[in-house]
């Protein structure tokens, strides 16, 4: 290539609330970025909405009784390129990921979460037509909307590894009960922060 340039942001924002034995933790993720290159053109190269939201009870030793609420889509269409042609793969709301679950969550510290659930409803939406007349993302053909009953497991853990260094990590895992039980949905997100000077970070 005789040229490439590469734009990325990131957007992480929390809320969290405590007023005795009740706590409310929010966060919400928003990434876009983009690559373009004399060779391929431009592409996208990050695209995400992550929204966790989790509503609890201390109910002593750590644990908290907890609802919790998580949206997960994405700004923009998604391609598969294959050699001069793309093909249409992704859009906003399809697929989105939408989580209802009851459980119980270990928080021995601020910086780490563990929660558990037997008892979780999950939703895969799917609004494109054409996406939806294929299948796509395990929803029926032609269907729009999927719905899950199963198992739900996060594990969260943030760190500062230095002075200028923040690493920041969420494993989410799922079994559904009704369709193919005992396959597992992995959603992993890693960032890891490093303050060059300050006006730029890493």
């Amino acid at each position: 290539d005789k040229s490439s340039l590469s734009l990325s942001t990131l957007l992480s924002l929390y809320a969290f609330y405590k007023d005795g034995r009740r706590s409310w933790d929010n966060t919400l993720d928003l990434a876009y970025g983009i690559v373009q290159s004399t060779s391929l053109g431009t592409r996208k190269a990050d695209d995400r909405i992550d929204l966790v939201s989790k509503y609890g009870y201390d109910v002593g030793k750590k644990w908290y009784l907890r609802g919790l609420f998580n949206f997960r889509s994405q700004f923009a269409k998604g391609f598969a390129y294959e050699d001069t042609a793309k093909r249409l793969t992704s859009n906003f709301l399809a697929p989105a990921y939408v989580l209802l679950s009851l459980g119980m969550d270990y928080k021995p510290k601020d910086n780490f979460s563990l929660f558990l659930s037997p008892l979780t409803a999950r939703w895969i939406i799917v609004s494109n037509d054409s996406l939806s007349s294929i299948g796509a993302f395990g929803v029926d053909s032609g269907k729009h909307v999927k719905f899950q009953l199963g198992a739900f497991a996060s594990i969260t853990y943030a760190t500062n590894l230095s002075k200028t260094a923040v690493y920041k990590t969420r494993l989410d895992l799922f079994t559904d009960y009704l369709h193919h039980a005992g396959n597992v949905a992995v959603n992993w997100n890693n960032i890891l922060a490093v303050k060059v000077t300050k006006l730029i970070s890493m």
